[in-house]
């Protein structure tokens, strides 16, 4: 269980001339959850869009599950079980709850633990099961997030990747989200998590990465992370 799911190596890319990253290094472990931190405009995006495909990579490589993925397409390295929860949700308004749930959906799981049916995402969001026949402009905010949540998860992904899966929801519903990532964690699928609320990345996350300007300048445990209000303060601006 100790080999890399994920390994990011000398990571490079940008956006026409503009470099963003600059030599990324990243590994995620099966059943860790990592936190990519930063603040906005430091690559922690960029980091993601050249992990699904979305951004060409100049230099460096991207491992996962022992395949090379970098500058391969983005249905490729789905296929290979990378899930995403895209930042701004981007679930399919003129669909119905289910429509948008298994629009996308891949049953041949091949991460060994316990497959994503839509009977199983509905016990698990039951507020999508009340939703069901709604679409998805009719839902809200947090309702859209845990549509995202579940779409992603029927993709029955190895890593699942969210990307400020939290912004801009009331507090309770932050709480609801927070708790079924602790769910997903303890089933043993391994995230990766880009996040402002430390607090609860703190008690979630195996390990932190923090970016800055493209490069990771600090990387280790809660523990570490939380002994460190120098480089919380300097990185994050918390």
């Amino acid at each position: 269980m100790s080999q890399h799911l994920l390994n990011i190596t000398h990571l490079h890319a940008g956006y026409g001339r503009a470099q963003v990253l600059f030599g990324v290094n990243l590994s995620v472990n099966a059943g860790e959850v990592v936190t990519l931190l930063g603040r906005n405009g430091m690559g922690r995006s960029t980091t993601i869009k050249c992990l699904f495909g979305l951004l060409p990579v100049t230099q460096g490589e991207l491992v996962f599950q022992g395949q090379r993925i970098d500058n391969a397409p983005s249905f490729q390295i789905a296929r290979l079980g990378l899930g995403l929860v895209p930042e701004g949700r981007q679930i399919f308004p003129n669909l119905t709850v289910t429509e948008n749930l298994v629009a996308t959906a891949r049953t041949n799981s091949t991460n060994g633990l316990k497959p994503w049916s839509l009977a199983r995402v509905c016990q698990f969001f039951p507020r999508l099961a009340e939703r069901q026949h709604h679409l998805g402009s009719q839902l809200s905010g947090g309702e859209q997030q845990m549509l995202a949540i579940g779409r992603a998860l029927m993709t029955n992904p190895s890593l699942l990747v969210l990307d400020e899966a939290t912004e801009g929801l009331a507090p309770l519903i932050r709480a609801e989200i927070w708790s079924a990532l602790a769910e997903l964690k303890a089933e043993g699928l391994s995230l990766i998590v880009i996040d402002k609320n430390l607090g609860p990345l703190l008690k979630l996350a195996d390990q932190h990465f923090v970016l800055e300007k493209g490069r990771i300048v600090w990387s280790g445990s809660s523990a570490a992370l939380a002994n460190e209000p120098d480089i919380v303060h300097a990185y994050l601006g918390v």
